[in-house]
């Protein structure tokens, strides 16, 4: 748990916040509404916890005003009650800041360069041509490879392997085991075998980014694969060689997007989702959770695929009539001819 200690009235006035209650409660931490203490602050955002303010300990509670008249306690008025919560949180957020300096077990190159604040971590590699930004942390075991730039205030947390050719803005945020500028997944097929396509494109990604654990974002084949600013990816993402990610899109974990997609920008890709290669996604499409994209999506709006899950049973018998779906259709469409003749 964090050291630090702020009041309600300096919440409540840092982040231009309604305050009912006592502004110089003393708060420490924040926590849910379930288990939220005496010195923490909680967060009612989604409506099936109302009913957890009857009972909840927490010192205060981040919600809308609509629902201030069931809380018991001390409250801080918001519009976008876990908005506010993730700013109130980032107050008690521990940082664990390197000292700025090479650590004595890295190597790096003679050629590569490294800003005097920065700090690099044990046993990390820093290949010919690199470059390295002020206040950029680098974890322990990373590997930044030739001509790959990091930008300012940048954080690689451990094991992150930056191929070759990848930039980085400020403020990047990498999770570890995230491989960044691996060749792309290029081949041809010459009558009985596979050639391999080189890859020859690089990684670019903008500011504010977070990438996140064990994901892997290819290089591209020719021109560039591109994260615009403030994008967001979860763990165990595939994003192939040439795709365009614009700014502040989020992507939930194990979703998987192919070779030269476009995706636009304030989208949001649910958990698992597939979008096939060389499709464009405009801005502002949420994709839900599994869903298979197939073609492109012109206009924005809440897209959907798959099979909802239901009882064993059920789904067996409809699965089974899958197949007949066409015969059906075209016995219908028949029948609505013969009535109306």
């Amino acid at each position: 748990m964090s050291d630090a200690a702020y009041t309600l009235g300096k919440i409540a006035a840092r982040f231009a916040l309604e305050l009912r209650g006592d502004a110089d409660r003393v708060i420490r931490g924040v926590a849910t509404l379930a288990t939220a203490g005496e010195t923490q602050i909680g967060f009612l955002a989604n409506p099936r916890y109302r009913a957890q303010l009857v009972d909840t300990r927490a010192a205060a509670v981040v919600l809308r005003a609509a629902d201030a008249d069931a809380c018991h306690g001390a409250c801080l008025i918001a519009d976008d009650p876990y908005v506010a919560f993730a700013r109130i949180a980032a107050l008690f957020e521990r940082e664990f800041a390197g000292q700025p300096g090479i650590h004595a077990s890295a190597l790096v190159a003679s050629s590569a360069t490294v800003a005097a604040s920065a700090s690099i971590g044990p046993f990390c590699a820093i290949e010919d041509d690199a470059v390295i930004g002020e206040s950029v942390q680098i974890g322990p075991h990373c590997m930044i490879g030739r001509g790959c730039s990091v930008g300012a205030q940048s954080r690689l947390v451990a094991r992150v392997t930056l191929v070759q050719d990848v930039t980085l803005g400020k403020r990047v945020l990498v999770h570890p085991g995230a491989v960044i500028g691996a060749d792309g997944f290029g081949l041809a097929f010459a009558r009985d075998h596979w050639i391999k396509v080189p890859q020859l494109g690089g990684v670019h990604i903008g500011d504010d980014c977070e990438i996140g654990a064990n994901t892997t974002i290819d290089r591209g084949a020719l021109g560039d694969t591109v994260l615009e600013e403030d994008v967001r990816l979860d763990n165990q993402i595939q994003i192939a060689h040439n795709v365009t990610i614009g700014a502040h899109t989020a992507i939930a974990g194990c979703a998987a997007v192919a070779g030269s997609a476009r995706i636009g920008r304030y989208c949001l890709i649910g958990g698992g989702a597939g979008i096939l290669g060389h499709l464009d996604i405009a801005d502002r499409v949420t994709v839900t959770a599994m869903s298979l994209v197939t073609h492109s999506i012109r206009e924005p709006g809440e897209y959907s695929s798959g099979t909802p899950i239901q009882p064993n049973r059920q789904w067996r018998r409809n699965a089974a009539r899958f197949k007949h779906l066409d015969e059906i259709a075209r016995r219908v469409g028949a029948f609505e001819k013969e009535t109306k003749s």
